[in-house]
């Protein structure tokens, strides 16, 4: 499975994931001070999503079934949709950086990394004669070492690579998680992942917890069972530090999504703490 942001943007997962990130970044601006926002693997930042059957059965979804809950983030996130295709025909659809840049006040930084240069200049071209955010054409799991920790003290970092290589890119996942929470123990650190086996994704909460980090947060939306034949099952987010009442947010909004996207009610939600209180 070759997972990248253009062929699936808008589908299941991204949407598990970036209602999970609004949610994040709002509790984290709650607090004046500013904020610091590293994305590592930022793709262009948009995508052209109209015809795409991944789409339609994630984004164009939700927006045209609501699910049975009202909270701040899911209203959020549809804004930014909503703001993004004006019209009200669904044609694009943002990426990470868009959604991180929406939540960013005027003093908070971000730094941008994507290592495909035609992908990288696009995210340029997005951003350009914005001074809060900085494009880097370069490796993000180096940036981890070489932007972290930052000035402001307080922020969010998201690794959310193309798993081309998914026993590679766990591991590479888990290692970066261990090493930022030790570079950086006060910022919050999340990781996407799929969920192809089940047996895979646990192993990575497995050594995450054998290497001793003291707070995690584990959400997972599955539309099929774990190890069906579908290719992608399900997704999830591993949160290192999350912010004070995020696992509260994730238990009112994952189940209502998933009954939206999960054709019959298959698969399952999973929000836990698997280290720490």
């Amino acid at each position: 499975m070759k997972y990248r942001h253009a062929f699936h943007a808008g589908n299941f997962a991204d949407v598990t994931k970036h209602v999970a990130l609004v949610a994040a970044l709002m509790r984290l601006t709650v607090k004046e001070r500013p904020l610091f926002v590293l994305d590592t693997h930022a793709g262009s930042g948009r995508y052209e999503i109209e015809g795409s059957g991944e789409a339609a059965a994630g984004v164009a979804r939700l927006l045209q079934r609501r699910p049975g809950v009202e909270h701040p983030a899911l209203e959020r996130y549809l804004a930014i949709i909503r703001e993004l295709n004006p019209g009200g025909r669904l044609r694009a659809y943002p990426g990470s950086p868009w959604i991180e840049a929406a939540l960013m006040r005027a003093g908070d930084r971000a730094a941008f990394c994507e290592l495909q240069p035609a992908e990288a200049g696009a995210l340029r071209l997005l951003f350009r004669g914005d001074a809060r955010i900085g494009v880097h054409a370069r490796d993000g799991y180096e940036a981890l070492g070489a932007l972290l920790p930052p000035a402001e003290k307080r922020g969010v970092t998201l690794i959310d690579p193309p798993y081309e290589e998914t026993e590679t890119d766990f591991t590479r996942v888990t290692d970066a998680l261990v090493a930022t929470a030790a570079r950086w123990p006060q910022g919050v650190v999340i990781a996407w992942y799929p969920i192809k086996q089940g047996a895979v994704a646990a192993r990575l909460h497995r050594r995450l917890i054998d290497a001793g980090l003291r707070k995690l947060l584990v959400a997972e939306l599955c539309v099929h069972p774990d190890d069906s034949r579908a290719g992608l099952n399900g997704s999830g987010i591993v949160t290192v530090n999350p912010p004070w009442q995020f696992e509260e947010d994730l238990r009112r909004l994952l189940p209502p999504l998933h009954a939206v996207l999960a054709e019959g009610g298959a698969g399952r939600t999973r929000i836990a703490t698997i280290a720490g209180e």
